[in-house]
């Protein structure tokens, strides 16, 4: 039995029945980090004592549990039937994590530690959840291959040429290439989608306001989001209900019903109102991704869904929407790093001015400075009302596009990313490629609904394909148990297999 194989639901149930402890899925995992990470470069910190600690005092805890509910309610042994405890875990290094770095991936962070936890870091820590480390990506969320981390590149496992997508390709590489069992990730733009699409795993973006932002260091505070990224969608699920949940930390957080996600994967999708949108099946989205896509739709029709061809009218609005908005917004949330209160600091200034132009030059990479410098323009006298305002408003219409869809339809289907994973460095000098790598995704961020990405197949050169499912806002139930029926149909992750090779 190879353990670093095998899902969280598949180690839950050995934990059990005993045939696993904690402390033996955890060394199995970092035996494998061990094996792999020289190749991959999926972490920025590996918490191997940390993680091993906690896992010896989870099997101490969990030995006595175990016998109580043995001898004693219901209740006990249902408690029990659910429990996660001794499951490790990776967490993207945008989570502040108490006593362990945070960096962002940045020179600027280089040496933070956070003195709290984040509220979804709690949340897993409460579940009893050994932490294996943190996981790269691009610098401060912003970009889309993770090639954009002053840390390292990360490489694609299923083929070590090529990009594993971003921002948080450190979370998809180490959840592909088994050195964890599931990652936390935050999704912007895509950057839970996207990259899941590229390593051929599963990556969850929830309703804006489900999960706690809270101890997550914002890039554009109105579009981020943090979501599971797993191997397969019941582990999605499993996760969600760990991290989703009221904050009163957050003043963005919605109080809604708790939901167990598990109950909502029922295999069956008859009747379900499909809607495949035309506009995100244009020229630019490769011929191998769309046939496959179309393999998908066929797939669903013999399952018993209504799958009809629809219009929804936002990929020439949502792209431009999306970066002027993410732009002023990381503007404004990254001002905080001035070289005075926390953070890097130059050592050469001769005044204050100096202090924070030579603290911010040497601390940002280039891809975040160029997002600082198009947000300050579009927020700047002059130019608000001719951007800023104007994005706000189209916003505005790329919701009420989406909300018009989900009168008539119960879930959308549309490609992930409009390629399978491209060759690092290949859109590195040009950031206008980059960004349309993006096409795709930025408009459920925009319109605040929630959206998975799960494998559909691999196309001619073995990466693999994503398919994106999204549903209406506060309906991940739809789109999780959507996504399950075509994932026990397929079974992709019986049939493929990341190789790590190389170009």
């Amino acid at each position: 039995m190879n353990i670093t194989e095998l899902t969280v639901h598949e180690l839950q149930e050995k934990l059990k029945n005993k045939e696993l402890t904690s402390y033996e899925i955890t060394k199995a995992y970092i035996d494998r980090i061990n094996e792999k990470e020289n190749e991959v470069g999926a972490f920025v910190t590996v918490t191997e004592d940390l993680a091993l600690e906690q896992a010896k005092k989870i099997d101490e805890e969990n030995n006595a549990e175990k016998a109580y509910a043995e001898n004693n309610s219901e209740q006990a042994k249902k408690e029990e039937d659910n429990n996660l405890a001794g499951i490790p875990i990776g967490i993207k290094d945008n989570l502040c994590t108490k006593g362990i770095r945070t960096t962002c991936s940045s020179k600027m962070l280089e040496n933070f530690i956070a003195p709290y936890n984040a509220t979804v870091v709690e949340n897993v820590l409460k579940e009893k959840m050994p932490v294996l480390g943190k996981l790269n990506m691009d610098e401060f969320a912003m970009g889309s291959s993770t090639e954009n981390s002053s840390i390292k590149i990360t490489h694609n496992p299923w083929n070590l040429s090529k990009v594993p997508g971003g921002s948080s390709g450190g979370s998809a590489a180490a959840v592909a290439s088994n050195m964890v069992p599931w990652a936390l990730g935050s999704d912007t733009g895509g950057s839970i989608r996207q990259p899941a699409s590229l390593c051929g795993v599963v990556g969850l973006k929830p309703t804006y306001g489900l999960v706690s932002r809270y101890g997550l260091v914002a890039f554009a505070s109105s579009l981020d989001q943090v979501g599971p990224i797993t191997k397969d969608v019941r582990d999605s699920a499993l996760l969600l209900n760990v991290i989703a949940g009221h904050d009163e930390k957050d003043t963005t957080s919605c109080n809604v019903p708790k939901v167990d996600y598990t109950k909502a994967l029922k295999n069956d999708v008859k009747g379900l109102k499909i809607g495949v949108p035309r506009e995100f099946f244009g020229d630019g989205i490769d011929k191998e991704v769309k046939e496959k896509l179309q393999e998908a739709i066929e797939i669903y029709k013999e399952l018993g869904a209504i799958v009809e061809e629809t219009s929804l009218n936002v990929a020439e609005y949502a792209l431009a929407t999306y970066y002027i908005i993410a732009c002023a917004e990381a503007s404004s949330n990254l001002g905080r790093f001035d070289g005075i209160r926390y953070g890097y600091r130059a050592k050469d200034y001769s005044n204050l001015k100096e202090l924070f132009v030579n603290s911010r030059t040497e601390g940002f990479g280039d891809e975040v400075k160029r997002r600082i410098i198009l947000g300050t323009y579009v927020l700047s006298s002059g130019y608000y009302d001719a951007y800023y305002k104007k994005a706000q408003k189209a916003r505005t219409f790329v919701k009420k596009q989406f909300d018009d869809q989900f009168k008539k339809y119960d879930v959308l289907l549309t490609p992930v990313s409009p390629t399978t994973a491209f060759n690092i460095g290949e859109k590195k000098d040009n950031p206008l490629e980059m960004y349309l790598a993006d096409i795709c995704t930025v408009s459920i961020n925009v319109a605040s609904v929630p959206a998975i990405s799960l494998p559909c197949g691999v196309d001619s050169r073995g990466m693999p394909i994503g398919m994106q499912l999204i549903g209406d806002r506060f309906k991940e139930e739809t789109i999780l148990n959507a996504a399950y029926t075509f994932e026990q149909k397929i079974k992709f992750r019986e049939n493929y297999k990341p190789e790590f090779k190389k170009n």
